[in-house]
């Protein structure tokens, strides 16, 4: 009797259907940039061909790393983030455009553009994609570094604040300047600390699972299990305080509230966490003026439209110029909102591409987002599985923050939208994490070993019997 076949969850034509998706993604991208082209200039822009060139290369090369180091990968993840990284750099130089225009206005030096340093940073986040393929192997590995991760993380946390390294853009000491370069090391640290919470509390879910009285219906946590959840919410307001970085402080510590929700299935670690960013929320807004300045503008962003509201307003007005389909590539003004390429890049894509727009790119991000939390139901291990969740909420709450506060749903927090706006730090490190994502789900998505039976183990055992009396006589014939 032999073991049966196992029908693996992957075949072949998966792989052919993501790399058609890719090219896919890349036509649509060399579309949109031509459409702006022919809207600024009235021309085909001459470097279409090269930039649709430079961006299949890029993408094939992260495609073959895939095929070869996790076949079994989910092949929507890397076509999704193709799509988003591709829309990007049109946008960005839709905006490298705007600028240009703006500065012959006023007669001032004329700006160099954003759109080939993001694309020198596409290649750099590539190339960091397929080293985490090649190097990691096995995702459970990285549960060995679990205390490491954090105290690299906190590292990087600490590293604007030193009087050297850091550097103070836009009122936020978030940035370190380094060979020339400015990197944002928060971005590196959100992937380390969330390697750090998921191994943490894989190692620490039955002890945090404990209940010591039941209040108004929730079983509450030992008040010694309270420290890491305390110690999350410290955290979180010291990076907002060393840095008046209202994002980052948000984004780190519901990702680890959640993750402790996840880990332990128990409501009453929300309900804590929400009591305590509230609680820090208000002491926030009155202790600090810049996150009472921000909630101001966000409650009443017209009372001062020339000056606090000014972003705010031109972004609302720039979606209410847009409207449904709005008014095209090329054809719209959104350069009048400042810093349009990094924290207000959707409000550009609001108004050239309308609410149509604004719906495919949340679509495509919820996409992701989705095919990251299947993995992490799919994996065996409650590390993977932890891991992966983190992952994905982390990616799905930051989408949630930058384009609530662009819309003006919640106050504006200033963090970048993956993929789409303009950042080296940002771009590289998403590429990354897309890529621990498709290790998981490669680690997910492959079929497990064929359980050995009975009848097999006994067919075997007979198999071998035989096998062992028949040699002698083998032995005996070719004697002399």
């Amino acid at each position: 009797m032999t073991a049966p076949d196992v029908a693996p969850s992957f075949t072949p034509p998966r792989r052919a259907a993501e790399l058609l998706l890719t090219t896919f993604a890349v036509l649509i991208a060399m579309l949109a940039y031509a459409a702006v082209g022919l809207a600024v200039d009235g021309q085909l822009p001459s470097g279409t061909l090269g930039y649709g060139a430079g961006l299949g290369v890029l993408f094939l090369l992260a495609h073959l790393v895939v095929r070869q180091v996790a076949p079994y990968a989910d092949p929507l993840l890397l076509p999704c983030v193709a799509l988003l990284n591709g829309l990007g750099l049109v946008v960005i130089r839709r905006l490298d455009f705007a600028a240009v225009e703006r500065a012959r206005q006023f007669g001032r030096e004329l700006p160099s553009g954003e759109a080939p340093r993001q694309l020198i940073w596409t290649a750099v986040g590539i190339a960091a994609f397929a080293a985490v393929l090649l190097v990691v192997r096995d995702h459970t590995r990285l549960q060995r570094y679990t205390y490491t991760a954090a105290a690299l993380g906190l590292v990087l946390l600490l590293l604007p604040a030193l009087p050297v390294l850091g550097q103070t853009i836009n009122g936020a000491r978030l940035w370190i300047r380094f060979a020339g370069f400015t990197i944002q090391p928060s971005e590196a640290a959100k992937l380390l600390l969330i390697v750090f919470f998921a191994g943490y509390l894989v190692a620490k879910r039955d002890v945090l699972s404990l209940a010591s009285r039941r209040v108004l219906g929730l079983d509450l946590p030992r008040g010694r299990d309270l420290g890491p959840v305390l110690l999350a919410w410290a955290a979180s307001l010291a990076v907002l305080i060393r840095g008046k970085d209202l994002g980052s402080s948000l984004l780190f510590f519901a990702i680890f509230v959640v993750m402790l929700y996840i880990a332990t299935e128990r409501t009453s670690w929300l309900v804590i966490g929400v009591g305590l960013f509230i609680g820090g929320a208000f002491a926030a807004y009155f202790l600090f003026a810049h996150v009472k300045r921000r909630v101001d503008t966000w409650l009443d962003p017209f009372a001062d439209p020339d000056r606090s509201g000014f972003q705010l307003v031109q972004s609302l007005f720039g979606f209410g110029t847009g409207g449904i389909t709005g008014t095209g590539l090329g054809e719209g003004r959104p350069g009048t909102v400042p810093f349009a390429s990094t924290d207000f890049i959707m409000a550009a894509i609001g108004e050239e591409l309308g609410l149509v727009g604004v719906m495919a790119v949340l679509l495509v991000f919820a996409l992701i987002v989705e095919r990251g939390l299947r993995a992490a139901l799919s994996c065996r291990d409650s590390f993977g599985k932890l891991l992966a969740a983190g992952l994905s909420f982390a990616l799905g709450l930051q989408v949630f923050v930058i384009v609530g506060g662009v819309t003006g749903l919640i106050p504006l927090t200033g963090v970048t939208l993956p993929w789409l706006s303009y950042g080296g730090s940002s771009i590289v490190a998403n590429w990354a994490l897309v890529a621990i994502l498709l290790r998981i789900s490669d680690a997910a998505r492959r079929p497990a070993p064929a359980p050995v039976t009975p009848e097999v183990a006994r067919a075997a055992l007979s198999s071998a019997q035989t096998q062992v009396v028949r040699r002698p006589k083998a032995a005996e014939r070719d004697g002399p």
